[in-house]
Order: C-alpha cells, then sequence, then structure tokens
C-alpha cells in the first residue's frame, strides 16, 4: 500500500495553487469523493470539467494533464467529456500528444519543477524522457496546438512580434 502524498502540506498546497488555476483559466472543477480504482487516483473527467478528491490526488500533475485533455477539444466537444476518453470521437489536434504539450506550457506558466508534471508514476515509464525531451524545446504536440489557433511556434511568433510557446495564446480551444 503506497502513502498518499496528500498529507505533505505542500501537496495540498500545489494542488491548490493548480485548482485555483484552472478555474481562473475557466475550467470547471469541483471536489467530491472519488471511488478508488479511479484511472488516476484522485482526478477525473467529469462532464467538461475535473472532479478531485484531493485525500486520493497521487500526483497534482495529473491535474494538468487531465485539464489538457480539456483544454485541446473544442468547447462544443467538451462539454460531452467524461472519464472514458476512449469513447470520444477523435478530434484533429485534440488528442494525448496536444494534451501534453498543453499540460507542460501551463506547468511552464506557473513555474514549476518539471518533475511535477513529468512524474515517475505516470506516462508508462517514459516521465524522464519527457522531461529531457521538453526540456530541450522539442515540444511534441505543438504542431497541434499551434493548428488550433491555441500556441505559436518560433518562427510564426517571430513574425506576428508575440511570444512563442511555452506562452499560449488561447488556454481553451473555441
Amino acid at each position: 500500500m503506497h502513502t498518499h502524498l496528500s498529507a505533505d502540506p505542500d501537496h495540498g498546497a500545489l494542488a491548490l495553487r493548480l485548482i485555483d488555476f484552472l478555474r481562473g483559466i475557466g475550467l470547471p472543477v469541483r471536489e467530491a469523493p472519488l471511488p478508488q480504482g479511479s484511472f488516476l487516483p484522485g482526478v477525473r473527467i467529469e462532464r467538461g470539467g475535473l472532479c478531485v478528491d484531493r485525500a486520493r490526488l497521487r500526483w497534482p500533475g495529473d491535474l494538468l494533464h487531465e485539464a489538457g485533455h480539456l483544454a485541446v477539444v473544442p468547447a462544443a466537444l467538451r462539454v460531452q467529456m467524461d472519464d472514458a476518453l476512449q469513447e470520444l470521437p477523435a478530434v484533429e489536434h485534440g488528442g494525448e500528444i496536444e494534451a501534453t504539450a498543453w499540460a507542460w506550457a501551463a506547468s511552464c506558466h506557473l513555474g514549476l519543477d518539471p518533475a511535477v508534471l513529468f512524474h515517475a508514476g505516470g506516462y508508462h515509464g517514459q516521465a524522464q524522457s519527457l522531461r529531457f525531451t521538453f526540456g530541450m524545446g522539442v515540444y511534441l504536440g505543438l504542431a497541434g496546438l499551434e493548428a488550433s489557433g491555441m500556441a505559436l511556434g518560433p518562427s510564426r511568433a517571430q513574425a506576428l512580434g508575440c511570444e512563442p510557446y511555452p506562452h499560449m495564446q488561447l488556454w481553451l480551444r473555441t
């Protein structure tokens, strides 16, 4: 049996900070008990928002990744999203890689250590490589964020006189 990190005051403070950020960009977040056995401990997508059980939340960075799934789909589809993401229709530029890129941008915006998002308990054992890849400026998913109008790659940002990704032009896809 693992110890829940929520007993750690820094863990709880970080979760609250992330929840405040998500609410601030317009994503609904409600707190309620969740059953054991959720896909991710302590967080699930529910009716276009997040439901968070801070007592069961194992990794606060999971909040950003799950929020990324919501953020990168068009608003009309977002409200229909529930925990069973595989049941959603495929959305161009609204998949796993864009959700990961969105979560990285949010992590950078908030000044978080990359290990908060790409933690040892997630990403099918690829967290360290993702930290390295994104840390080196190889932004998997950026092309999709750019195509959907949410972020700008370096050359386009320079041409427009705007800040490039990981700065986001839009936090939520319209």
